[in-house]
């Protein structure tokens, strides 16, 4: 669709799944059991936290951020998603694109920050257990997490700014499910240099900074944990840091696979590309809350017993 006064694009048009279109209607089927696991799980293991005093600690904090910015970032992917797969809803106009756009990668942008502070908060507690209380106090927390939330905000900024300035003219056509940056510059009519060149940046800047502090954090972890003398206090401290390896395999794992498809699998077809992208947002959050509700002992306890009180009164 075209903008008869200026000549410049007002929607765009999103393809969904290309090649895939006939099976639309089955692929919003797993869509919508993620994008509804990810909406319970993330609130139960939130509102538990928020009810038992035992999890207000800084840990805990850190996993309702996650919690919060992984049901965000499911909304601001899933709900168009099944607009397209269900109602046929493909068109969407210019500046809802590229808010969606911004929304997702800031969104993402601030969850690696969160698996970031997660990492220090275990370095602090198995390093330096004697000064946990005087480093990670809760203006420490809401601090680490107004940094966080600061740099992904600014730092995807620029990405809608830059394209503003180009001209869309005849291309509106989206080969993806959600609108994502390069989709969108890709169709520009001018040079976008500029564009790719920031956009490439800032992710190679982010995902090496963040994996390096990550795993820097291990490191100095692992090396800690392996000068305890007692096989038992291994354990424990090594269980502590389980869940949280698992929602960083969890996070980084699709990610990759969706780059390395994108940058160097230039025979992959379309629809894996986008299925790669597409589980990169969808699968994370719906994996975090199973993997802290299974692996920590405290919001595993308070869970099975909030739904055993439920059964009782019901009974």
């Amino acid at each position: 669709m075209v903008n008869n006064t200026t000549h410049y694009i007002s929607f765009f048009y999103l393809v969904g799944i290309p090649g895939l279109e006939k099976f639309h209607s089955l692929i919003s089927i797993p869509v919508c059991l993620l994008f509804v696991l990810t909406l319970l799980g993330n609130s139960i293991v939130i509102a538990t936290i928020k009810v038992e005093p035992s999890l207000h600690q800084p840990m805990y904090f850190f996993l309702c951020m996650l919690g919060m910015n992984d049901i965000f970032l499911t909304c601001s992917t899933s709900l168009k998603m099944l607009d397209i797969f269900w109602f046929n809803e493909h068109w969407i106009e210019f500046d809802i694109c590229l808010t969606q756009m911004y929304f997702i990668h800031m969104l993402c942008i601030f969850e690696s920050a969160i698996l970031v502070a997660m990492a220090f908060d275990r370095f602090v507690a198995i390093c330096i257990p004697l000064h946990y209380s005087t480093i990670l106090t809760t203006t420490m927390v809401i601090k680490l997490g107004v940094i966080g939330l600061s740099r992904a905000v600014f730092m995807v900024l620029p990405c809608p700014l830059l394209i503003k300035r180009l001209p869309y003219y005849t291309s509106y056509i989206i080969p993806h499910a959600y609108c994502e940056h390069m989709a969108v510059v890709k169709l520009a009519s001018a040079n976008t240099l500029i564009n790719r060149a920031y956009g490439i940046s800032a992710a190679f800047a982010v995902t090496i900074l963040d994996i390096w502090l990550i795993a820097t954090s291990y490191i100095k972890i692992l090396q800690a944990v392996f000068r305890l003398s007692s096989q038992n206090a291994r354990s424990k401290a090594l269980g502590t840091c389980a869940a949280h390896i698992c929602t960083i395999l969890a996070f980084y794992t699709p990610a990759l696979f969706s780059f390395l498809t994108h940058r160097i699998g230039k025979n992959v077809s379309p629809s894996v590309h986008i299925i790669f992208a597409s589980l990169y947002l969808l699968v994370p959050p719906t994996v975090n809350p199973l993997v802290y509700g299974v692996k920590t002992k405290q919001i595993r306890d308070r869970v099975l017993s909030l739904f055993s009180h439920l059964k009782i009164t019901e009974g």
